[in-house]
């Protein structure tokens, strides 16, 4: 199995976006949760780890429905973040862990999620790992969700980010993920919904992304900080609302 190179080897690092991140990117629809509960995710008494939570958006999305959650990331900032906005769901227990160190015994899991994150991992490690950790019956769920690049904002926002940070290649490892299965029998459904957006929240769901805020160096992110929102400014009203797809894939084992 293949690890995915994203932006060419370039580094990235969430952490330095948590702010941004937990109060830009929680953005997932009714729609997409109502699904996840739909699958059997997140039902009360069951065990689910989320792999790469960032700032826990889906367990936080789910905690209601009384699942016992774990939830794992990498970046100790994240996890922080994660942990002050859901300071009122005891159900969620958050652990500093990248997906190839986590080592939860057989038969552990219900349910098992990475969302947004699945081709930043190695699969020769964690492949294995998530076939030993769900139960019979258990299921694997990997999601993709993206702004459609035919709205001329996303493209002028694309294009932006594309010029200031050269190896910042898009969609196109989560693309490759998404064509790529590890497990057998693969069941795939997408969604497309309108999300809204004004100015601030738009630019500010730009800012936290992996091209930007992740990446770029201060100098960099100051010059896409004014370029994008004086873009916002010129060329598109306060309020306004962009299609997302999502993707979602997901496995019995």
């Amino acid at each position: 199995m293949e690890k995915i190179i994203v932006d060419d080897g370039q580094k990235f690092d969430f952490g330095k976006t948590s702010k941004e991140y937990g109060k830009y990117r929680d953005i997932y629809p009714k729609e997409f949760f109502d699904k996840l509960y739909e699958l059997g995710i997140g039902k009360e008494g069951s065990n689910w780890l989320d792999l790469g939570t960032g700032t826990g958006v889906v367990p936080r999305g789910m905690a209601k429905y009384g699942a016992n959650i774990t939830a794992t990331d990498i970046s100790k900032s994240q996890i922080e973040e994660a942990k002050l906005l859901s300071q009122e769901m005891p159900n969620i227990k958050y652990e500093v862990k990248s997906a190839e160190e986590i080592n939860y015994q057989e038969n552990s899991f219900d349910a098992i999620t990475a969302c947004q994150c699945f081709w930043y991992f190695d699969p020769n490690i964690i492949v294995p790992k998530i076939k030993s950790m769900l139960k019979s019956g258990g299921i694997f769920l990997k999601v993709y969700m993206s702004y459609m690049k035919e709205e001329q904002i996303t493209q002028d926002s694309n294009a932006l980010v594309k010029k200031i940070n050269g190896s910042w290649n898009g969609a196109s490892a989560s693309i490759k993920d998404l064509k790529t299965h590890y497990f057998d029998n693969p069941h795939m459904d997408t969604l497309i919904v309108d999300l809204p957006f004004t100015r601030e929240t738009w630019h500010g769901r730009m800012m936290a992304s992996r091209g930007v805020m992740a990446s770029m160096d201060a100098e960099k992110i100051e010059k896409f900080d004014n370029e994008h929102m004086a873009m916002l400014q010129e060329k598109y009203p306060e309020k306004f609302t962009i299609k997302h797809k999502l993707f979602l894939t997901w496995y019995y084992m």
